[in-house]
This record gives structure tokens, sequence and C-alpha cells, in this order.
């Protein structure tokens, strides 16, 4: 799949449905040709699927609440819901690449061992402090009466910034996941920052532009470890920049509301 330098449009809306056809276990109706021809044109409807899962994971949260859950155990179901509806692929790609990058010597040693689909050490490690930290910072916020906007901004803006990773590192394999969507153009890219910047800057107001230096700094950080350890980026490494993003964006939000 090449990259979306072609006289193709920015935007289409069967973007957002192959948007989360990708990101989700929804059961969406994909245009498969479409989905396939456009690639990684669509990336710029990350955010967008990101909305989806956080309205889907609020509402449920409401429910729990209403019903009498404590605080804990509703961040918890939030928490649930979100790797459920998200098929724990961002999780998956966290463990896998907490792995390779800390358990591999070299490059091909690295991308080895993030194609196992054995969890070791580092990536269990990982991904136990990540939902524990995440679930924290769910019951903080709840208790500040922030669960909506928390959850609309942080899904939105830490699928955002898969999207610039995606266009400026390498392919760092010649097959996956990550080669077959393609590289998305620089435009495609400033589209999906742009939705998610403003859909946090409508929530949180002046408070957003923490977030996003946050978001941004965690994205840096995660594209500049990969680029170090195997020279670009995978699924693996996109996922885990998801969740890095995610969580920073959570403990960012925990602190400006204590």
């Amino acid at each position: 799949m090449s990259d979306d330098s072609d006289n193709s449009p920015i935007a289409t809306l069967g973007d957002v449905p192959a948007a989360l056809g990708l990101l989700s276990r929804l059961p969406v109706r994909v245009n498969t040709d479409a989905a396939t021809k456009r690639g990684a044109q669509a990336a710029w409807a990350y955010p967008l699927a990101g909305l989806v899962l956080a309205v889907i994971a609020a509402s449920i949260g409401n429910v729990t609440l209403w019903i009498g859950l404590p605080i804990p155990l509703a961040a918890g179901v939030i928490l649930a819901t979100l790797v459920i509806t998200s098929g724990a692929m961002h999780e998956d790609g966290l463990a896998d690449t907490a792995d390779g990058f800390w358990g591999g010597w070299d490059k091909i040693n690295r991308l080895k061992i993030m194609k196992d689909s054995h969890t070791g050490v580092y990536g269990a490690v990982a991904l136990v402090l990540s939902l524990g930290l995440r679930w924290q910072a769910l019951a903080l916020i709840i208790a500040h009466g922030a669960i909506w906007p928390a959850l609309i901004a942080t899904a939105m803006l830490s699928r955002a910034v898969m999207v610039p990773v995606m266009a400026r590192l390498p392919f760092a394999r010649s097959e996956g996941l990550s080669r077959s969507v393609g590289r998305p153009s620089a435009k495609t890219a400033a589209l999906a920052t742009l939705i998610a910047g403003i859909a946090a800057l409508i929530l949180f107001q002046f408070t957003a532009l923490w977030l996003i230096a946050a978001a941004a700094l965690a994205a840096t950080l995660s594209a500049t470890i990969a680029k170090a350890k195997i020279g670009g980026q995978t699924g693996d490494v996109l996922g885990a920049t998801q969740q890095i993003t995610e969580l920073t964006l959570l403990l960012t939000l925990t602190a400006l509301l204590s």
C-alpha cells in the first residue's frame, strides 16, 4: 500500500467505518474494496473511532454508577469496556513492543520477539502498570465528575497521534498490519490532530493546551524510542503509542483536576 500522495480526496464518509473496522471490534459495515484502496488515507478518522469507543464506555460507566456500583468498580467497568470494544489491540501492541524493545539485543531480534504471540516479563509488567494506572486515574476522574470529557478527549487525542507517527517513521518490517495500511500524508496527519485538538479545546478550553502538549510529548517519545530500537514503526509500535499517550493524558488530567 502506497502513501496517499495521489489526487484522492483527503476525507470521505467511508473512512469513518473503515477506521472503526480497523481500530475496534464493533460490528460496523465496511466496504472492504474501498477501505483497501483508501488505506492510510482513512487515518484522519482515527480520532472519530476513538470518540465512538469513548461514548460507549462513558455510557456504560454512567449505567454502573446509576445502579449503585462504587466508583472504583465503575472505573474498572469503563476500562474493561475500552479494552473489549477495541479488541485489546492497543494493549497487545504495548506488550509486544515492551517485550521486543527490551528483550532483544538488535533490530532483527527485537522484531522477531514482537512477532511472537507469547507475552514475556516486559510485556506483562507493561500491561499491569498500564491497566493499573489507568484504572486508578479513571476512578479519580469519575470522582471529579469529568468522566465524559476525559474519556472523549483522551480517546481522540491518543488515536490522533498515531497518524503523525505513521507519517513520519518508515516501516520497520516489510510486512504486517502497519505496512498493509500504508503511510498517511502530512495533510492526513494534520487533519487527524486538528480534529482531536479542536474536540479537546471544546471540552476543556485552555486546559486542553496541557493535554495537547502531553499527547505530543508522549507520541514524540514513543516515536524516538521506536526509531532508535527498530528503525521505524510497526502496528505494535502504533498500539504502544496509543497506550502510552492515553495513560499520559489520564495522569495529566488527574493532576489538573486535583
